[in-house]
């Protein structure tokens, strides 16, 4: 019989989904016959009455889909389908609408394409009713285990590095040091590859703590040796020197990172005297045309996820090992957060080139 699967992206957006949607499409179709049904709005498509989705074509899913941002898909990060949003303010548990969404549309097997967050729920429902899952890692953040890359991340690491690019001329120009504040969640991968491809002078992540007189002294030192500006690039979920956290806003009860950038270049001018200016990238990391390495990574995991279905293997991740596609369990992936290591290679790159990267 002809297989049917669904594919879903689920959680925030980012450059490369669309390619892994591609992939996806063209293995299982072109490959072994089957037909892809793609569920709109994440798991919201499988609630929703009536189901939301589309059949997804090599057609539809050329080569311009490779090289567009965001999902064609429309994602969520909101309506968890065991707490689902309604119009009152109330939640409901609307799980068992996601299971029959998926029966009604007789599909064989569902692959997943999400972080940590979207992958423990998706394996959730799984779990209750015996729904064929093989997920898919994307997040900018770069945190989920077991993978060295995850969908989003390279490009989101080129727009930071691009920003640095173009913050280090204008900063040169009016002798400024320019504070660059860079999303990453809790986690600081962006940040730091980023400020060694940037040639940042310092950079601050949430895993390494740091103290704002050694900053300034980096920045002091530099400007007693002849340079007139200075770079600094921080990842969102740096704290205070305090330990406070800097939030503008609050989002369902979590606190919505941002603001570090903003404190620490008030602090750097009040102590060191040097005019500082802040930008904050934010969303433009997510979105925009993928990289090229995102567009290989994406097509990998798509054709590797349709091969695991294909196998019979599921409750499985996709993951990048060692310049190959493995797949590993989605209960090992989401269970081990993959923060900055202080034995990171990018650490010890970054103190070489004698970056301040915090107290180590």
């Amino acid at each position: 019989m002809t297989k049917r699967i669904g594919v879903l992206t689920s959680g925030g957006d980012c450059a490369g989904l669309n390619a892994a949607i591609r992939a996806i499409t063209h293995h299982a179709t072109e490959t072994y016959g089957w037909q892809v049904i793609g569920i709109r709005k994440g798991t919201t498509g499988l609630i929703n009455r009536p189901l939301e989705y589309q059949d997804l074509t090599v057609g539809f899913c050329d080569s311009a889909l490779l090289r567009s941002g965001g999902t064609t898909l429309g994602s969520t990060n909101k309506d968890n389908p065991f707490s689902f949003p309604n119009p009152d303010g109330t939640r409901t548990d609307r799980s068992q609408d996601f299971i029959e969404g998926y029966n009604q549309l007789k599909l064989d097997a569902l692959i997943g394409i999400g972080g940590d967050g979207s992958q423990h729920i998706l394996r959730r429902l799984a779990e209750h009713d015996g729904i064929n899952l093989v997920a898919i890692p994307k997040t900018i953040d770069n945190d989920l285990g077991h993978t060295e890359a995850a969908i989003g991340y390279h490009t989101a690491v080129e727009v930071a590095t691009e920003a640095l690019d173009r913050l280090q001329p204008t900063a040169a120009s009016h002798q400024r040091v320019m504070v660059l504040e860079v999303m990453g969640r809790d986690a600081g991968h962006i940040a730091l590859s980023a400020g060694v491809a940037g040639g940042a002078d310092v950079i601050l992540i949430p895993e390494i703590p740091y103290t704002l007189e050694h900053i300034c002294n980096k920045i002091t030192s530099l400007a007693k040796k002849g340079r007139t500006f200075a770079l600094v690039i921080v990842a969102e979920a740096v704290k205070k020197e305090n330990g406070e956290i800097a939030t503008l806003t609050k989002d369902e009860g979590r606190p919505r990172y941002g603001g570090i950038g903003q404190y620490l270049g008030e602090k750097i001018q009040k102590i060191t005297g040097a005019e500082t200016r802040v930008t904050t990238l934010g969303h433009v990391q997510r979105g925009g045309q993928p990289c090229a390495w995102d567009r290989i990574i994406a097509s990998a995991f798509g054709v590797s996820a349709v091969d695991l279905i294909a196998a019979g293997k599921f409750d499985r991740m996709v993951a990048w090992q060692n310049r190959q596609v493995v797949d590993v369990p989605i209960a090992d992936a989401i269970a081990r957060y993959q923060a900055v290591e202080r034995s990171d290679i990018m650490i010890k790159t970054a103190q070489g080139l004698g970056i301040y990267v915090g107290e180590l």
